[in-house]
Protein backbone atom coordinates (compact mmCIF):
# COMPACT_ATOMS: atom_id res chain seq x y z
CA UNK A 1 0.00 0.00 0.00
CA UNK A 2 1.14 3.55 -0.77
CA UNK A 3 0.08 6.44 1.44
CA UNK A 4 -1.34 9.81 0.31
CA UNK A 5 2.13 11.43 0.40
CA UNK A 6 3.62 8.71 -1.83
CA UNK A 7 5.43 6.88 1.00
CA UNK A 8 5.37 3.09 1.30
CA UNK A 9 3.03 2.01 4.11
CA UNK A 10 3.61 -1.71 3.68
CA UNK A 11 1.36 -4.72 3.19
CA UNK A 12 -2.02 -4.21 4.89
CA UNK A 13 -5.23 -6.25 4.85
CA UNK A 14 -8.12 -4.70 2.90
CA UNK A 15 -10.30 -3.66 5.88
CA UNK A 16 -7.35 -1.89 7.55
CA UNK A 17 -6.39 -0.16 4.24
CA UNK A 18 -9.99 1.05 3.75
CA UNK A 19 -10.07 2.36 7.32
CA UNK A 20 -6.81 4.30 6.77
CA UNK A 21 -8.23 5.83 3.56
CA UNK A 22 -11.38 6.94 5.43
CA UNK A 23 -9.24 8.58 8.13
CA UNK A 24 -7.61 10.74 5.48
CA UNK A 25 -11.05 11.30 3.87
CA UNK A 26 -9.65 9.92 0.59
CA UNK A 27 -10.24 6.90 -1.68
CA UNK A 28 -8.36 3.59 -1.82
CA UNK A 29 -7.45 2.98 -5.47
CA UNK A 30 -5.86 -0.17 -6.92
CA UNK A 31 -3.01 1.04 -9.16
CA UNK A 32 -1.28 -2.24 -10.05
CA UNK A 33 -3.57 -5.27 -10.05
CA UNK A 34 -1.03 -7.60 -11.72
CA UNK A 35 1.50 -7.23 -8.88
CA UNK A 36 1.63 -9.83 -6.10
CA UNK A 37 0.25 -8.56 -3.75
CA UNK A 38 -1.74 -5.88 -5.65
CA UNK A 39 -0.62 -2.28 -5.07
CA UNK A 40 -3.18 0.22 -3.77
CA UNK A 41 -2.81 3.94 -3.17
CA UNK A 42 -4.68 6.35 -0.95
CA UNK A 43 -5.70 9.32 -3.13
CA UNK A 44 -8.55 11.60 -4.16
CA UNK A 45 -9.90 9.64 -7.11
CA UNK A 46 -11.98 12.55 -8.47
CA UNK A 47 -8.92 14.79 -8.55
CA UNK A 48 -6.90 12.00 -10.21
CA UNK A 49 -9.53 11.54 -12.96
CA UNK A 50 -9.68 15.32 -13.53
CA UNK A 51 -5.89 15.61 -13.88
CA UNK A 52 -5.79 12.61 -16.24
CA UNK A 53 -8.50 14.22 -18.40
CA UNK A 54 -6.57 17.51 -18.46
CA UNK A 55 -3.38 15.73 -19.56
CA UNK A 56 -5.27 13.92 -22.32
CA UNK A 57 -6.81 17.20 -23.46
CA UNK A 58 -3.38 18.88 -23.48
CA UNK A 59 -1.85 16.08 -25.55
CA UNK A 60 -4.73 16.29 -28.06
CA UNK A 61 -4.21 20.05 -28.32
CA UNK A 62 -0.51 19.62 -29.08
CA UNK A 63 -1.10 17.01 -31.77
CA UNK A 64 -1.31 18.33 -35.29
CA UNK A 65 -3.63 16.88 -37.85
CA UNK A 66 -2.20 17.31 -41.30
CA UNK A 67 -4.76 18.11 -43.96
CA UNK A 68 -3.99 17.29 -47.57
CA UNK A 69 -5.55 19.80 -49.96
CA UNK A 70 -5.80 19.05 -53.65
CA UNK A 71 -5.45 21.36 -56.65
CA UNK A 72 -6.20 20.08 -60.15
CA UNK A 73 -4.59 21.44 -63.31
CA UNK A 74 -4.94 20.59 -66.99
CA UNK A 75 -2.02 20.39 -69.47
CA UNK A 76 -3.43 23.25 -71.58
CA UNK A 77 -4.09 25.60 -68.64
CA UNK A 78 -3.96 29.32 -69.34
CA UNK A 79 -1.47 31.68 -67.67
CA UNK A 80 -4.15 33.47 -65.61
CA UNK A 81 -5.69 30.24 -64.33
CA UNK A 82 -2.23 28.84 -63.58
CA UNK A 83 -1.33 31.94 -61.53
CA UNK A 84 -4.64 31.90 -59.62
CA UNK A 85 -4.42 28.21 -58.73
CA UNK A 86 -0.75 28.48 -57.79
CA UNK A 87 -1.48 31.43 -55.47
CA UNK A 88 -4.11 29.25 -53.79
CA UNK A 89 -1.54 26.45 -53.42
CA UNK A 90 0.87 28.94 -51.78
CA UNK A 91 -1.89 29.93 -49.36
CA UNK A 92 -2.48 26.29 -48.41
CA UNK A 93 1.25 25.79 -47.81
CA UNK A 94 1.44 28.98 -45.73
CA UNK A 95 -1.40 27.62 -43.57
CA UNK A 96 0.65 24.44 -42.95
CA UNK A 97 -1.32 22.07 -45.19
CA UNK A 98 0.12 19.55 -47.60
CA UNK A 99 -1.03 19.98 -51.20
CA UNK A 100 -1.57 17.24 -53.76
CA UNK A 101 -1.18 18.62 -57.28
CA UNK A 102 -3.01 16.62 -59.95
CA UNK A 103 -2.59 17.09 -63.69
CA UNK A 104 -5.62 15.57 -65.45
CA UNK A 105 -5.06 14.32 -68.99
CA UNK A 106 -7.93 13.85 -71.44
CA UNK A 107 -7.93 12.00 -74.73
CA UNK A 108 -4.61 12.08 -76.52
CA UNK A 109 -3.06 14.45 -73.97
CA UNK A 110 -1.91 11.38 -72.04
CA UNK A 111 0.62 10.72 -74.82
CA UNK A 112 2.45 13.93 -73.81
CA UNK A 113 3.39 13.55 -70.13
CA UNK A 114 6.16 16.12 -70.61
CA UNK A 115 3.46 18.85 -70.68
CA UNK A 116 2.22 17.79 -67.25
CA UNK A 117 5.76 17.46 -65.96
CA UNK A 118 6.56 21.00 -67.14
CA UNK A 119 3.51 22.37 -65.26
CA UNK A 120 4.49 20.52 -62.07
CA UNK A 121 8.05 21.84 -62.35
CA UNK A 122 6.71 25.39 -62.81
CA UNK A 123 4.51 25.02 -59.71
CA UNK A 124 7.42 23.71 -57.63
CA UNK A 125 9.55 26.62 -58.83
CA UNK A 126 6.89 29.22 -57.92
CA UNK A 127 6.24 27.85 -54.40
CA UNK A 128 9.89 27.17 -53.52
CA UNK A 129 9.78 29.93 -50.86
CA UNK A 130 6.84 28.30 -48.99
CA UNK A 131 7.00 24.58 -49.74
CA UNK A 132 9.02 21.70 -51.01
CA UNK A 133 8.28 18.62 -53.09
CA UNK A 134 7.62 15.65 -50.80
CA UNK A 135 6.55 13.11 -53.42
CA UNK A 136 8.07 13.51 -56.87
CA UNK A 137 5.71 13.56 -59.88
CA UNK A 138 4.40 10.17 -60.94
CA UNK A 139 1.86 9.00 -63.51
CA UNK A 140 -1.26 7.33 -62.15
CA UNK A 141 -3.52 6.25 -65.01
CA UNK A 142 -4.73 9.41 -66.76
CA UNK A 143 -3.39 11.64 -63.98
CA UNK A 144 0.04 12.85 -62.92
CA UNK A 145 0.40 13.70 -59.24
CA UNK A 146 2.93 15.43 -57.01
CA UNK A 147 2.69 16.22 -53.29
CA UNK A 148 4.04 19.46 -51.81
CA UNK A 149 4.61 20.03 -48.11
CA UNK A 150 5.15 23.24 -46.16
CA UNK A 151 8.82 24.15 -45.65
CA UNK A 152 9.11 26.10 -42.38
CA UNK A 153 12.74 27.09 -42.95
CA UNK A 154 12.02 28.47 -46.42
CA UNK A 155 8.94 30.30 -45.14
CA UNK A 156 10.94 31.90 -42.32
CA UNK A 157 13.74 33.05 -44.65
CA UNK A 158 11.18 34.36 -47.16
CA UNK A 159 9.37 36.29 -44.40
CA UNK A 160 12.68 37.79 -43.25
CA UNK A 161 13.48 38.82 -46.83
CA UNK A 162 10.07 40.48 -47.25
CA UNK A 163 10.49 42.33 -43.94
CA UNK A 164 13.93 43.55 -45.00
CA UNK A 165 12.53 44.80 -48.31
CA UNK A 166 9.69 46.63 -46.53
CA UNK A 167 12.13 48.29 -44.15
CA UNK A 168 14.29 49.36 -47.13
CA UNK A 169 11.25 50.86 -48.88
CA UNK A 170 10.25 52.66 -45.67
CA UNK A 171 13.74 54.17 -45.32
CA UNK A 172 13.61 55.35 -48.93
CA UNK A 173 10.24 57.01 -48.31
CA UNK A 174 11.44 58.69 -45.10
CA UNK A 175 14.51 60.25 -46.77
CA UNK A 176 13.75 63.63 -48.35
CA UNK A 177 14.25 63.88 -52.09
CA UNK A 178 17.21 66.07 -53.13
CA UNK A 179 15.15 67.70 -55.88
CA UNK A 180 12.32 68.88 -53.61
CA UNK A 181 14.67 70.45 -51.05
CA UNK A 182 16.55 72.51 -53.63
CA UNK A 183 15.33 75.73 -55.15
CA UNK A 184 12.01 75.61 -56.97
CA UNK A 185 12.24 74.89 -60.65
CA UNK A 186 12.10 77.90 -63.03
CA UNK A 187 8.82 78.36 -64.84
Amino acid sequence: MVGPDGEQVGIKPLPEALMMAREFDLDLVEVADKADPPVCKIMDYGKYKYEAAQQAKQSRRKSTNVVVKEMKYRPKIGKGDFDTKTRKVEGFLDDGHKVKITIMFRGREVQHPELGRRILDDIAEVVVHTGRVEVMPKVDGRNMTMILGPDKAAQASHAAELKRQQEQEQREQDQPDDETDSEPAAR
